[in-house]
């Protein structure tokens, strides 16, 4: 049997963290009460680890788990209105073996591509607290220390794409003075390294139009052009 991967090891420790109270509260209590529809099924309700290629060049960062979404499944993205508009567009984008995410064990597998969150437990009403967000920096630090092919980087949603662009610039890959502006479709180019920025794939958004399939698919498309020019 092979060894653990210094990155399996640090999702395992992600699962087992307990640093912020009202968010262990609120996980376990979801877990718990859940909603009718999901009234029958055994929620994860614990921090919701990474996944996806440990060799990807694409890294995509969102804000945190979804309370009967990831906190239900134990997957990220898996199982929520969110999570079936991100793996439409990874499928298509030729990131994913399927465009249809329903649990963590459902052999779904990810190419090139990994995805992470600012938050790994899922905060009440999505809203983390700053001390929160910070307790959970380090996790995210880590783990893209560990992933070294990366070359580009899209921030779903203006909290994943900032911490993404501060876990860069903590680590000394990339400098900037101000904050680079959030915006859908914008993209920066910091040392080696590519940042474009979409609007999250939450109902708040995509209900109203103010994303749709077609700008979400430019994305993914955007991104593989950009792939396709640097070398793996």
């Amino acid at each position: 049997m092979s060894r653990p991967s210094a990155l399996s090891l640090l999702q395992r420790r992600i699962v087992l963290c307990r640093r912020c109270p009202r968010l262990v509260r609120w996980r376990t209590r979801v877990a718990r009460v859940r909603v009718r529809r999901f009234a029958e099924e055994e929620y994860w309700g614990r921090p919701v680890p990474s996944f996806g290629d440990p060799r990807a060049r694409l890294l995509l960062v969102g804000l945190a788990p979804a309370a009967h979404g990831g906190n239900r499944t134990g997957r990220m993205f898996t199982g929520d209105e969110s999570g079936r508009w991100l793996f439409r567009a990874l499928y298509r984008g030729g990131f994913s073996s399927s465009g249809e995410s329903l649990r963590a064990d459902d052999g779904l597998v990810l190419t090139d591509c990994y995805i992470t969150a600012a938050l790994r437990c899922a905060p009440p009403q999505n809203k983390p607290l700053p001390r929160e967000r910070a307790h959970c920096f380090p996790y995210l630090l880590q783990e893209l220390r560990l992933l070294t092919n990366v070359r580009l980087v899209i921030g779903l949603g203006k909290v994943g794409f900032e911490s993404a662009l501060a876990g860069y610039r903590a680590l000394g890959r990339i400098r900037f003075n101000a904050m680079p502006r959030f915006g859908h479709g914008t993209a920066y180019e910091l040392g080696d390294l590519t940042f474009l920025a979409s609007y999250h794939p939450s109902q708040q958004n995509t209900f109203t139009g103010r994303l749709t399939e077609a700008m979400f698919d430019g994305i993914f498309a955007d991104a593989r052009a950009r792939l396709g020019k640097v070398a793996g």
